[in-house]
C-alpha cells in the first residue's frame, strides 16, 4: 500500500495535467474560432482566362473576383481585399507558390519576402488595364475563410 503522502503527490500531479491538456486543447479551439484577418504585403499579378484552363486547381470555375495564392499561407476561401475589390482565394499555381515574381523584382527585404497573389480577370486587357494603374507591390488584407468576418 503506498503511504498516503505519495498517493496524494500522485492525484496532484495527475490533477495538473488533467488541467493542462484541458488549457491546451481549448486554445486549439480558440485559434481556428477567432481566426482573424492580416494585412500581408504582396507582389500582386494578373491573369485571364485565354492564359490556360478555366477551372481553377480546386474544381471551381474561373470568374472575376477569384485569385490564386499558395494555400499554405492563404487558405483557400479566404477572401483577399484589393483596394477595388474583394477576391475570393480559390486558385494556386507554381509561380505564386515559389514567390517568382517577387524574388525576380524586389528591391528592398520586405518585397523580396512578399507573397504572390495572381488575380483573374476574364480578358489581358481587363489584367492589362488594371495591372498598369496599380502598383507591383501592395498591403492587401486577408480574411480567413470561416471566420466571423468572412
Amino acid at each position: 500500500m503506498l503511504h498516503p503522502k505519495t498517493r496524494q503527490h500522485r492525484e496532484q500531479r495527475f490533477d495538473a495535467m488533467k488541467l493542462s491538456y484541458l488549457i491546451i486543447f481549448l486554445l486549439s479551439l480558440a485559434t481556428t474560432a477567432y481566426a482573424r484577418e492580416e494585412s500581408i504585403l504582396a507582389r500582386v499579378t494578373s491573369y485571364w482566362a485565354s492564359e490556360g484552363s478555366k477551372f481553377a486547381s480546386t474544381g471551381r470555375r474561373l470568374r472575376p473576383g477569384h485569385c490564386a495564392v499558395d494555400p499554405k499561407r492563404i487558405p483557400y476561401g479566404s477572401k483577399v481585399v484589393f483596394p477595388d475589390a474583394i477576391c475570393t482565394a480559390v486558385d494556386t499555381g507554381t509561380a505564386v507558390v515559389n514567390r517568382k515574381a517577387a524574388r525576380l523584382c524586389g528591391r528592398t527585404a520586405s518585397q523580396l519576402k512578399a507573397i504572390v497573389v495572381d488575380r483573374y480577370f476574364e480578358t489581358k486587357r481587363e489584367a492589362d488595364e488594371w495591372t498598369n494603374e496599380h502598383p507591383e507591390f501592395m498591403m492587401l488584407r486577408v480574411v480567413p475563410a470561416g471566420s466571423a468576418q468572412n
